[in-house]
């Protein structure tokens, strides 16, 4: 299968065809995290934190995670500017993207714009440590970014 690189959510949902678990990534600069779903869709949940390193090392730690988890497409946190433009951290995203190939998965680039910052707030919200907050929000971030998604391909599925 080709890789397909896409934000269109109608071509990734095409990809995908039946269903099946979905990862999402939030893509730093010195970290990747990671969250997973359930392959019905349902619920997106933190997974882990992969420090960041060469690409080559990058994508033998996310082989073996989606491997593991027998997932079957990808969505990738695009860090559109608050006007919705492209930026230079938005061009390098969608380089990585790309760079995913050898994984053979449909890739969903979804927006993710106030992710982080939403994590963050819930987190302080919820009265959690500075320490554990920075250990967990690229992760939960990531849960953020792939819930949004899996919504939007529910409703598209649905017909609404």
């Amino acid at each position: 299968m080709a890789t397909l690189v896409t934000a269109s959510s109608a071509e990734f949902h095409a990809a995908l065809g039946d269903g099946g678990k979905l990862a999402g990534l939030d893509v730093g600069t010195k970290t990747i995290g990671l969250a997973i779903c359930d392959a019905g869709w349902h619920f997106a949940g933190p997974a882990e934190t992969i420090q960041r390193a060469k690409f080559t090392k990058d994508l033998e730690a996310l082989t073996a995670f989606v491997t593991r988890e027998h997932v079957v497409g990808l969505v990738v946190g695009l860090p559109l500017s608050m006007d919705g433009r492209d930026s230079p951290r938005t061009q390098s995203v969608r380089a990585f993207a790309r760079n995913l190939g050898p994984l053979q998965l449909p890739i969903l680039l979804w927006d993710e714009r106030w992710s982080t910052q939403a994590v963050e707030r819930a987190m302080i919200d919820a009265d959690v440590s500075r320490a554990r907050r920075a250990e967990k929000v690229d992760a939960l971030a990531a849960a953020h970014i792939l819930q949004g998604a899996i919504d939007a391909l529910v409703n598209m599925g649905d017909g609404s």
